[in-house]
């Protein structure tokens, strides 16, 4: 889903389970690189998000565009804003997880709070907070590798369905609807959510002309339902 294009920037709202480019060690995936370099006559990448986050991400068309964009991620200029859902009630309403990420030595492809790693900082704002699960507005003003996922887990607040850095089981209703009633004829009750619980939903940047740009990308039918079921039965 095209969320904004110009002649030089196309933002789309990445749907759970795609790539954001090839695998290298899997090139028959599908991924959202390839297919827009089947619409685009040129397509650059300006910054990723993993395969099972859904929502915002912004590719440029062109190499000035490329190079301004680069250029603001790396200097905390583009304000991101992803929601999520984790485990149990946040003790603060808002708040700032600053701890360093490195890749675990022991398990490639995962990431670890590490003191040798590199300066990682997140904030957040707790949207709705309950017992057992809670909504936050997190904005993470570095990028590395699974940041939220693993600041979420440092916590001790692990998203939803994180198969890295939580449970990975999916969510379902009876697990917090005090009075669930599962139908005669359903012999088993269907997950509300059964990949991550993170969507990428808003992001600010400037463009090369110096006019400020503000994207939102709406929340996936998945992760609305499930946030609707939190509000109506965890009060």
């Amino acid at each position: 889903e095209v969320i904004y294009e110009s002649e030089d920037l196309v933002a789309l709202n990445k749907p759970a389970g795609l790539l954001t480019i090839p695998d290298r060690h899997d090139s028959g995936q599908p991924s959202l690189l390839s297919l827009l370099r089947q619409r685009y006559d040129q397509i650059f990448v300006v910054h990723r998000i993993d395969k099972f986050t859904s929502g915002l991400i912004l590719f440029a068309r062109t190499a000035e565009m490329h190079r301004h964009l680069s250029l603001a991620f790396e200097a905390r200029k583009i304000l991101k804003s992803y929601t999520g859902i984790v485990y149990g009630r946040m003790p603060e309403p808002e708040g700032v997880i600053s701890a360093a990420i490195a890749e675990n030595p022991a398990r490639k492809g995962e990431m670890v709070i590490s003191g040798k790693g590199k300066p990682a900082v997140t904030g957040f704002t707790v949207l709705e907070n309950n017992p057992i699960f809670s909504v936050v507005s997190f904005r993470p003003e570095t990028g590395r590798t699974h940041q939220i996922r693993v600041h979420a887990q440092h916590i001790n607040h692990p998203l939803l369905c994180d198969p890295l850095y939580g449970d990975g089981k999916p969510v379902f209703l009876s697990q917090f609807k005090k009075r669930y009633n599962k139908g005669k004829t359903e012999e088993e009750e269907r997950p509300l959510l059964s990949r991550l619980a993170l969507h990428a939903s808003a992001i600010t940047f400037t463009d090369i002309s110096g006019k400020s740009v503000h994207l939102e990308a709406p929340l996936p039918k998945d992760i609305h339902a499930l946030i609707n079921q939190i509000r109506k039965n965890t009060k």
